[in-house]
Order: structure tokens, then C-alpha cells, then sequence
């Protein structure tokens, strides 16, 4: 039996060791997480309470259209009911919106530097991939505008951008979707949307009105901590929804999943003081960074991306995971999420002492 000729070129997604590995393999008592831009201050309590009180029948399949989930997002983001559809986090919605776009003899636009699974997803369909480089660390939508042709079926815009943290703004966005023609899909990731204090940062919802060939991919996965339930979804045009929803799987969300988002967009409070104490500790970074001659991406995420001037990422991770550390290490750098007061504090102390070292 063979499979696509183009799954031999991919490996699967690996998110990582565990922290039960790495304490085994180094002897440790104790592991410290910042490799996936998870939540550090957990989810909003009503989640807890939500999924123990309002216990769904796990012997159903759970409602496939999302109905009061459905309501509570369009009530939410000022928007139509079927302006949305719901999926297991954003890579299921990655997955079925190539799959419903993307084969031989078309192309996809992305940053070369950017979430892994749209060049992924693409490649399985065999479409032409057409990667711009980042520019100072964002995307270069004047490159990437040039590189749309009549046979270019999807471009991705990852904002803020995964991993370097670095947005494109309100201006630069409206001029780039003027530009693109209305055969062309403009999807914007906005993952970490609701972590983006920036004042520029785009107002993208208004922007359905005015581009119907704009999908909009936002999760309850970060900011609302709800990654381990794996719930995403996308807001667009009713007649493009409507055409995606025969790629989405049936019952693709769980009872317990949309229970728990649910509960948590009434608890917006939450929200607001984990993006307030993540914009307080990357301040913290800044100066941090600054002070070593570290360089960095100012971030609209919850996470840094950065490079110790003579060392490599792979040392750098190496260096952190045989202390307890683990973040994530790219080619270019190495992308650190931010995690609580007393976690930053100790991260940096070992950071002086990687660079101290290098300088």
C-alpha cells in the first residue's frame, strides 16, 4: 500500500517532550512549560463550574451545528449566525479549508516564517506553495501581493504573526485586501487576537462587509485557556460558510468543549486580566532583553521571540530544557511563552547566564 507521494516529505506535527519525559530523561524534580503559548493563569472559573454542573449526555453526539454556541458568538463579535462556523481548534479549520480549496494546479500565498500548517495541509493537496520572507520580523504584503496570480486559490495572514509575535496594522491591511482579486481567499489567523493591546491593530470584523473573500480564524485556545478542549472557529461570508461546512466534519466539536466556551465568554473579566498581566510581563522582557543586548520582536502575543547574540536556538533550548525550561527553538530563534511573575523572573536569570557567557 502507498500513500501520497507528498506525505513522505512531511513528518507529524511533534508538539514536544512532556514534562514527565523531561523530568525523567534529566533527573528533575520540577518542569516549566513555555513552548506552546498556552494560558499560564489557567481558564476563567465559570468553565469549571459550567462543565461539572451542566453535564451533557456523553452517550449523544454532540450538537454538530454548535446552535447555542453559535448564538453566544454571534452575539459576541456583533455578527450573523451564519456568518460562522466552528471547528476542533484552528487546525481543523486549516485542514478542511485547504482541503475544500487547494489542489494540483493552484497555488497558496504565505509568510515563510509562520504557522507550519498551512505549508502542511497545502502540500497534501500537491498545491504550489509560494512563500514570502518576513520583513523586519513581519509579513511583506507588498512581496506577497506580487506573488497572486489567477491560479492562487488562498493567502495567509497570521496576525499577530506565529512565532515572532509582530503585526500587520489596520492601514497596511485594508491597502493589501484592496489589492488582492475576489477569486483570492484572505485568511486572517487571529489566534491571538484577543492578546493585541496595539491601538493600530486591526478592527477586522467590519472589514466582512466590505470583503466578501475575507475569513477570519479565531480560537478559545489561548487568551480564554481552553486549549485542551480544542475549540476554534471561523467568521466569514454566510455564502462561503455555507460551501465550507460540507468539509467539516460531522459532530466535530464536543458537548463538553462548547459547554466550556460557552461559559467562558461570560466571564470576560478573565480575559482582561490575563491579556493586562501578559502585557505587564513582556514590558518586563523588554527591559530585560534591552539591558543584555538580547534581540527581540516586540509581541502582540503571549509569547517572545528572540536570539542571544552567539548562541544558537538549538543551544539556547538545550541549555533551558537540561535546567527544567521548556520553549520552543526555530531555526532563527527561539520563541518563549510568557508565563506568570515568579516563572518570568527565573527564565530570565538563566537567560543572563546564557548571554553572559556569549557576550
Amino acid at each position: 500500500m502507498k500513500v501520497k507521494e507528498q506525505l513522505l516529505t512531511l513528518k507529524p506535527y511533534i508538539p514536544g517532550k512532556t514534562t514527565e519525559e523531561v523530568k525523567r530523561e534529566y533527573n528533575l524534580d520540577k518542569i516549566v512549560k513555555l513552548a506552546s503559548n498556552e494560558n499560564p493563569y489557567g481558564c476563567s472559573p465559570k468553565v469549571l463550574e459550567a462543565i461539572t454542573t451542566k453535564i451533557p449526555s456523553f452517550s449523544i453526539y454532540p450538537d454538530g451545528a454548535a446552535t447555542e454556541l453559535r448564538v453566544k458568538v454571534a452575539d459576541y463579535l456583533g455578527v450573523d449566525e451564519d456568518q460562522l462556523i466552528f471547528s476542533s481548534g484552528l487546525d481543523e479549520l486549516i485542514q478542511y479549508l485547504i482541503r475544500a480549496m487547494l489542489s494540483p494546479n493552484t497555488n497558496t500565498v504565505m509568510a515563510k516564517e509562520t504557522f507550519p500548517q498551512y505549508r502542511h495541509h497545502a502540500i497534501i493537496e500537491n498545491a504550489e506553495i509560494r512563500e514570502v520572507p518576513l520583513k523586519d520580523g513581519k509579513h511583506d504584503l507588498e512581496e506577497m501581493a506580487k506573488q497572486i496570480d489567477g491560479q492562487t486559490k488562498i493567502v495567509w495572514i497570521c496576525n499577530p504573526n506565529n512565532p515572532t509575535g509582530t503585526y500587520v496594522n489596520q492601514l497596511e491591511l485594508e491597502e493589501f485586501l484592496s489589492k488582492v482579486p475576489s477569486h483570492v481567499l484572505v485568511v486572517l489567523d487571529e489566534a491571538y487576537f484577543e492578546y493585541a493591546t496595539n491601538n493600530d491593530y486591526p478592527k477586522t470584523i467590519p472589514l466582512l462587509n466590505k470583503f466578501e473573500n475575507l475569513l477570519i480564524m479565531r480560537t478559545f485556545s489561548k487568551a480564554f485557556g481552553l486549549a485542551g478542549f480544542r475549540i476554534g472557529y471561523g467568521i466569514g461570508c454566510p455564502t462561503l460558510i455555507k460551501q465550507l461546512e460540507v468539509a467539516r466534519l460531522p459532530f466535530n466539536t464536543s458537548s463538553l468543549a462548547q459547554t466550556a466556551a460557552i461559559a467562558a465568554l461570560e466571564d470576560n473579566a478573565f480575559v482582561e486580566k490575563t491579556v493586562a498581566l501578559n502585557k505587564k510581563e513582556l514590558e518586563k522582557y523588554y527591559q530585560f532583553f534591552d539591558q543584555l543586548q538580547i534581540s527581540y520582536y516586540p509581541s502582540q502575543g503571549n509569547f517572545i521571540f528572540i536570539n542571544i547574540p552567539g548562541a544558537s536556538s538549538t543551544e539556547i533550548f538545550q541549555r533551558l530544557l537540561e535546567k527544567g525550561w521548556i520553549v520552543r527553538a526555530f531555526p532563527n530563534g527561539v520563541r518563549i511563552t510568557v508565563g506568570k511573575e515568579e516563572e518570568n523572573e527565573q527564565l530570565m536569570k538563566l537567560l543572563a547566564e546564557i548571554a553572559t557567557v556569549k557576550l
